[in-house]
């Protein structure tokens, strides 16, 4: 885990968190209240629904509960309790008290596990094919609502002639200060004025083909600090892997 991680306030507006959270490229930040208790996180996805640019909206209507993880738990535990709450990072706090101590990522979990020898050989037996995707001119604004709609933290991007390009992520869109919520973007701009793909997706997309390892893609996603590996045959998208699913692997024979 890390240790003296950023935290939000329930009572801070959401405006600070997204602030917080762009400044920091964090992908989620716990919440407290205002006896330093967790009460839960608030992710990246959360910043993706407020309803407009300068909303007094609190922090508090936004929490996600969270799994009771502390430092002394054994890392599966704290895995198999991550992947069911479908959560990319969780506070650890110091026991009953709920008062924070830490914060573990998935990441942190894929440096210091392997896959077991029950775990698929290949990442193509664990892909999630039939992705959706968009084109560079695509809007922003038209994304936004993908990943609202499919619960997605990034979408590949994908030229006219199906070949890869990037990737354009949550992280990528909050950075960049398109957070943008109902219908206007994070410049006031209205919906259909909302800016391409083009201009916000990460390049290169990171590709690997369907035979390579569980242990070739987790290297290629520590390395590069990303969400997800395109898995592509010449230059032709087959699917995508993400932490999650590389995760659930490494946890097959395990019992969890």
């Amino acid at each position: 885990m890390s240790k003296n991680p950023l935290y939000v306030k329930e009572t801070d507006f959401m405006t600070h968190a997204r602030q917080v959270m762009r400044d920091n490229f964090l992908r989620g930040v716990p919440v407290v209240d205002d006896s330093m208790k967790v009460s839960g996180i608030l992710t990246d996805g959360d910043l993706l629904k407020i309803r407009a640019t300068k909303s007094n909206v609190t922090v508090k209507g936004y929490i996600h509960v969270v799994p009771m993880i502390t430092p002394d738990m054994e890392i599966l535990k704290a895995a198999r309790l991550m992947l069911d709450a479908s959560l990319h990072r969780v506070p650890v706090v110091s026991g009953s008290d709920r008062l924070l101590v830490g914060i573990l990522s998935d990441v942190d979990i894929l440096a210091a596990i392997k896959p077991t020898k029950k775990s698929p050989k290949n990442i193509g037996d664990i892909m999630v094919k039939n992705v959706i995707t968009c084109y560079p001119d695509d809007s922003v604004s038209k994304v936004w609502h993908q990943m609202l709609d499919y619960d997605y933290t990034g979408i590949p991007v994908i030229s006219h002639n199906d070949e890869t390009i990037g990737m354009i992520t949550r992280r990528d869109i909050i950075k960049a200060g398109y957070a943008r919520i109902g219908e206007v973007d994070g410049e006031g701009s209205k919906a259909g004025e909302s800016p391409k793909v083009e201009k916000v997706m990460s390049t290169p997309m990171y590709t690997l083909p369907p035979e390579a390892s569980l242990n070739e893609a987790i290297d290629k996603i520590l390395q590069y600090d990303i969400g997800r590996i395109a898995v592509a045959s010449n230059r032709k998208l087959l699917g995508i892997v993400s932490r999650s699913e590389l995760l659930s692997a490494c946890l097959i024979g395990t019992g969890l």
